[in-house]
């Protein structure tokens, strides 16, 4: 079983995304199930709506889920381990803060002296609302995670220290929810960011501690840096998904790039997620950050684009007509992106601006083609608006480009005509 755990709390980033590509492609791979989880603990910076646009956009991806649950489903049974630790004198009573938080210094809140109280104190403790923690005790020895793309990462016991597992209003810490919920679900493999390398330790010490003894395999993927060198954060546009498809870039184009990032061994440039899952292997990610390019993704953006069934294509911009897939594809060779496209493809259809330089030009070729018969080709038809309007050189061909494509410059007009031919009282106004 894998899983893809992401938080109600912000729009859902690359990086996140990519981590759950490659476990869906690894529960594929291993013939497993895929399960989504929404960690949604932390009630005070969830937003609304926001585990909604999660399953939107995994959908968008067609990664595929068994079940989806809220980690906040599982508050009792999460409340119910925690007693369980403290019982068997795995984990102890806090008194030292009253809010801790995993985000601020949490494993050094604590005076050191709380762990020689009686855990008979927790029932005095809460009949006197005495606000405390339950924070579970630190290992004995060094933690060793066999990473499949990192290697063995050592970690010694102060350095994980004594962390709170319980808050003081009786919700779980993110890493103890989550080491439950994996433990409960019968996670046989993760793959996270390497910034989750320390919050891994803190899990496996839990799932340890609760006496699972099931083998969970890790993996933790290399950062993505921007221009600058510097892990991708809020800061850079390339952060967010929403960025990706606000930009024109297609699922089956991110896919395809986000498992480039770091893997020099792929069996080919251009692949789809079915291709990847026949050859990919984790064991090809480089251990070192990856740079995000772009332009990388641009040409595969592009590349995936002229691999669209034409009337598929056609539908991004209202229509259902191969052949004006046929004419987006013709600007592939100037664009990257559905969002470009978009902007070549509009003006055709758009109303015509008749006050520029070639307003008279362009008012006599109008009438020309709303009284024209049909021409099947190109050549017939400039033939005839040529005879009709007398005009010539660039005061025919210049005119002629803006009324049938509204710009003045692109692909040849007899490669768009050709295509376009059965619009012109629309186009031609």
């Amino acid at each position: 079983m894998l899983r893809f755990a992401s938080s109600p709390t912000d729009d859902m980033p690359i990086c996140a995304l990519r981590v759950a590509i490659l476990n869906f492609l690894m529960a594929q791979q291993r013939n497993e199930s895929f399960i989504v989880r929404i960690d949604d603990t932390d009630t005070m910076s969830n937003i609304e709506g926001k585990d909604t646009e999660i399953m939107q956009i995994l959908e968008k991806f067609a990664l595929n889920h068994e079940s989806v649950f809220h980690q906040s489903e599982h508050l009792h049974m999460h409340q119910t381990l925690a007693i369980k630790l403290l019982e068997e004198r795995k984990a102890f009573i806090c008194t030292c803060t009253e809010e801790p938080s995993e985000a601020s210094n949490e494993t050094n809140s604590c005076t050191g002296q709380c762990d020689k109280k009686d855990n008979s104190d927790h029932k005095k403790l809460k009949a006197s609302h005495t606000p405390f923690v339950i924070r579970i005790k630190k290992p004995i020895k060094d933690m060793v995670n066999h990473d499949v793309i990192k290697g063995d990462i050592s970690t010694l016991p102060n350095y994980v220290d004594d962390f709170v597992i319980l808050h003081a209003d009786g919700t779980p810490s993110h890493n103890f929810a989550s080491a439950c919920d994996d433990m409960l679900s019968g996670i046989s493999m993760i793959i996270a960011e390497q910034s989750h390398c320390f919050d891994t330790v803190k899990q496996m010490h839990i799932k340890m501690q609760l006496g699972y003894e099931a083998e969970t395999t890790y993996a933790h993927l290399p950062s993505i840096l921007n221009k600058q060198g510097k892990i991708l954060s809020k800061n850079d546009d390339a952060f967010y998904v929403k960025w990706m498809f606000q930009e024109g870039f297609i699922p089956d184009a991110i896919i395809n790039y986000l498992l480039l990032l770091g893997n020099a061994h792929t069996a080919q440039e251009i692949f789809t997620l079915p291709d990847a899952i026949k050859w990919f292997s984790l064991e090809d990610i480089s251990k070192e950050p990856v740079q995000f390019d772009n332009e990388k993704l641009r040409f595969i953006n592009r590349e995936h684009l002229k691999r669209i069934d034409d009337r598929d294509l056609s539908t991004l911009f209202g229509f259902a007509d191969p052949d004006i897939g046929k004419l987006a594809k013709l600007y592939l060779e100037e664009v990257s992106t559905t969002t470009e496209l978009e902007a070549k493809i509009a003006p055709i259809f758009a109303d015509k601006d008749f006050e520029g330089p070639w307003a008279n030009e362009m008012r006599t070729m109008e009438t020309l083609v709303q009284d024209a018969p049909m021409f099947a080709k190109y050549e017939d038809f400039q033939t005839y608006v040529m005879k009709e309007s007398g005009l010539r050189g660039a005061n025919f061909f210049k005119p002629l480009r803006l009324l049938l494509t509204g710009a003045e410059h692109g692909p040849e007009l007899s490669d768009i005509y050709p295509l376009i031919k059965s619009y012109l009282l629309e186009i031609a106004s």
